[in-house]
C-alpha cells in the first residue's frame, strides 16, 4: 500500500490516505481519460495555472470572452435525435461561456448542512477551492466568472480551459475547475470537470442527455470504476497514482431555458439522499435585468 506525503496539513494527509486505502494505484497510460492537472500544497486558486504553463509550455489567456467550456457541443456525440432538440440557447452558453454571469443559490438539507461547515473550515477556505456557502442569504449570490485557457502555441489549440468562479461580494473562490470532454472505456463521451487538490484532484465526469424540452442534463451516476462519477485522484509519496471512485455520491445538473432566460439547477446526493441544491441564473454580460433575479426559496432546507 502507497503512503502520501508527510510534507502538508494532518487533515490533508489524513484525506489522501483514507483515498489511497481504498482507492487502487492506477497507471496513468491506462486512464487517460481520468487524467488531469493537480495542486500543489497550500492556495490552489487559480495558482496552479502558471504551473501548468511553464511545465508543458503553454499560453496563458485570461478573461477569454471569446472560448467556452466545450469548444463545440458536437464534442458531446449525442444522438442525432437529442442534439437536433438541444435548446440553441445551451448550445451558446456552452461554446461562449466567457459571455456569460452567473448568480445563484443555495438549498442545504439540514442534516448535512454541519457537514458543509466543516469541510469549508478544515479545507475550502484554507486552500482556496470548493466552497459552498453553508449560510441561507436574504437573495442570490452574485458570481465573477472567468475563464482562463491554456493553448499549445505550436497548433493554436486550446489545451485546457479552466473556470474560475469567485464570490462577488467577498472575492472567495467557489470553484477553480479545468473542463474539457474524455471518451470512457465503454466509449462513453462526457464532461470532464477537474478540481486541482493538494497533491491530486477531485474529479466529476458527467454523462450528457437531452430532454423532451430542449434541457441538457449533466449526470455523474455509475455503479464502478470507469463510469461516469466522482473520482479522487492523488499522488503518493513516492509519486505513485492513486484513484477511489465515490459510488455513492452523484452530480446531476439541469440547465433548461425559460422564455429566452438561462436556468440550472445543480442537485448533489449522497446515499441517494439529497445534500444540496444549487439554483443558478445564466445570463449574458450586460443583460442581467433580464434574467439574474432567482426566484426566492419557499423553505429553509430540501428533506
Amino acid at each position: 500500500m502507497g503512503f502520501a506525503s508527510t510534507k502538508q496539513k494532518c487533515q490533508d494527509w489524513f484525506t489522501q490516505q483514507w483515498a489511497i486505502f481504498w482507492g487502487k494505484r492506477i497507471d496513468p497510460l491506462a486512464v487517460p481519460w481520468l487524467l488531469g492537472p493537480v495542486g500543489s500544497l497550500g492556495v490552489i486558486a487559480d495558482n496552479f495555472v502558471e504551473g501548468i504553463a511553464e511545465q508543458e509550455g503553454l499560453v496563458v489567456e485570461r478573461n477569454a470572452t471569446g472560448q467556452g467550456l466545450i469548444p463545440s457541443m458536437q464534442d458531446l456525440q449525442l444522438p442525432e435525435a437529442e442534439f437536433a432538440r438541444l435548446s440553441p440557447a445551451i448550445v451558446d452558453f456552452y461554446e461562449n461561456t466567457g459571455r456569460y454571469r452567473l448568480a445563484f443559490r443555495v438549498q442545504w438539507n439540514p442534516w448535512f448542512k454541519i457537514f458543509g461547515k466543516l469541510v469549508n473550515a478544515l479545507f475550502s477556505h484554507r486552500i482556496g477551492q470548493l466552497t459552498i456557502p453553508s449560510n441561507r442569504t436574504a437573495g442570490s449570490e452574485q458570481i465573477n466568472s472567468e475563464l482562463i485557457t491554456l493553448t499549445d502555441p505550436g497548433t493554436g489549440k486550446v489545451k485546457y480551459t479552466v473556470w474560475y468562479r469567485t464570490f462577488q461580494s467577498t472575492g472567495q473562490v467557489l470553484y477553480s475547475g479545468v473542463y474539457s470532454t474524455c471518451t470512457l472505456p465503454s466509449g462513453e463521451v462526457c464532461v470532464k470537470a477537474v478540481f486541482p487538490l493538494p497533491n491530486g484532484n477531485a474529479t466529476v465526469l458527467l454523462s450528457p442527455s437531452v430532454g423532451p424540452d430542449g434541457g441538457l442534463r449533466l449526470a455523474s451516476s455509475g455503479k464502478k470504476f470507469g463510469d461516469p462519477g466522482f473520482y479522487f485522484v492523488l499522488t503518493d509519496a513516492k509519486g505513485q497514482l492513486w484513484s477511489q471512485y465515490i459510488r455513492s455520491f452523484r452530480d446531476q445538473l439541469d440547465v433548461r431555458c425559460y422564455e429566452g432566460n438561462l436556468r440550472a439547477e445543480q442537485t448533489l446526493t449522497l446515499w441517494h439522499r439529497c445534500v444540496l441544491r444549487f439554483h443558478y441564473s445564466i445570463h449574458l454580460a450586460g443583460q442581467e435585468a433580464a434574467g439574474s433575479t432567482l426566484p426566492k426559496l419557499d423553505r429553509e432546507g430540501i428533506g
